[in-house]
């Protein structure tokens, strides 16, 4: 794998504090009145000298949420008639070292209105999907080390969260702290990745696929899940590398590509080409996913709860 984990720093130069889990606020449907009015009359310079619960730090970003924002602002009924959150609201903050402010404001293509050294950290409200796994940040204020807003953008666009998303670890926080399933514990967990299969060719060549147990929910008889595919030659060098993200039928044994991206030396990374246009094919017992197969089929029954933690059935 080349998947790295981002080492904690000091990060009290930032002049951020930490704070204890606070509660969460549940409202059936909607908001309600009173949170709604609350929500609306907090500034964001109210918001900024709150306390922060830590979440992570590198050599480039600090992430902190505010447990006390989250809130739940839409869920649906079972047929048991148990209510399930399928939209959950949360302040998030992060704050920049010189080149964390540098690759956002290059992420952002705002450089011809803002330098790294003007940018000190950003307030943003974002809502959560948990059955999908996405994010979508509907208000983000970024600020100078004066704390004066520099820059804001609204309604950015809606991404789906895996190991290669920044947002990750906000996205986990804030789950967390609606369905207290683990979902932070999972994703620092050793075991995070499972081995699915491994075949090698004649000359050398060692294909392996893994899974990300984080991602993995069952619609259905789908398992929903992202993996993780690498190509090597005999020497050990990557030659190719497929992370794409499935829809597997366990009852069925056929799969689907949803969506992915493929990397090779010569090309860089781009979307992935499936042969199937999004098809379901059948996985041959002759084949090296049919060992994938039947661990994703033993790790969906032994882990019943964690694959079944969102569901609307």
């Amino acid at each position: 794998m080349i998947f790295s984990k981002r080492q904690a720093r000091e990060f009290v130069a930032l002049g951020i504090c930490t704070c204890l889990m606070g509660g969460t606020a549940f409202v059936d449907g909607a908001v309600s009145e009173a949170a709604a009015i609350a929500q609306d009359s907090k500034t964001e310079q109210a918001q900024a000298t709150e306390a922060w619960y830590w979440l992570s730090s590198d050599d480039k970003y600090s992430k902190f949420f505010d447990p006390t924002s989250v809130v739940t602002v839409k869920s649906a009924k079972k047929e048991n008639g148990e209510k399930v959150p399928t939209e959950i609201q949360a302040w998030i903050k992060t704050g920049y070292s010189y080149g964390g402010a540098k690759e956002t404001i290059d992420s952002y293509g705002i450089g011809a209105v803002l330098q790294p050294g003007q940018l000190a950290y950003s307030l943003a409200q974002v809502t959560i999907n948990p059955q999908n796994r996405t994010i979508q940040y509907l208000k983000e204020d970024f600020y100078n080390a004066k704390g004066d807003v520099v820059w804001s953008t609204t309604d950015g666009r809606v991404k789906e969260i895996n190991s290669q998303q920044f947002d990750e670890a906000y996205y986990d926080a804030v789950v967390d702290e609606v369905f207290r399933v683990g979902e932070m514990k999972r994703a620092a967990a050793e075991d995070r990745w499972i081995d699915l299969w491994k075949d090698e060719s004649e000359d050398g060549q060692v294909t392996t696929s893994t899974a990300d147990t984080t991602t993995m929910r069952l619609k259905g008889s789908n398992l929903i899940v992202w993996e993780w595919q690498e190509t090597k030659d005999k020497s050990g060098k990557v030659l190719e590398i497929k992370f794409v993200k499935k829809a597997v039928n366990l009852a069925q044994g056929t799969e689907r590509i949803v969506k992915g991206e493929y990397w090779s030396g010569g090309t860089g990374w781009k979307p992935v080409e499936d042969e199937y246009d999004g098809a379901y094919r059948a996985i041959s017992p002759n084949e090296p996913a049919i060992k994938g197969l039947n661990r994703l089929r033993a790790f969906a029954k032994g882990y019943s709860t964690w694959v079944n933690r969102y569901s609307l059935k």
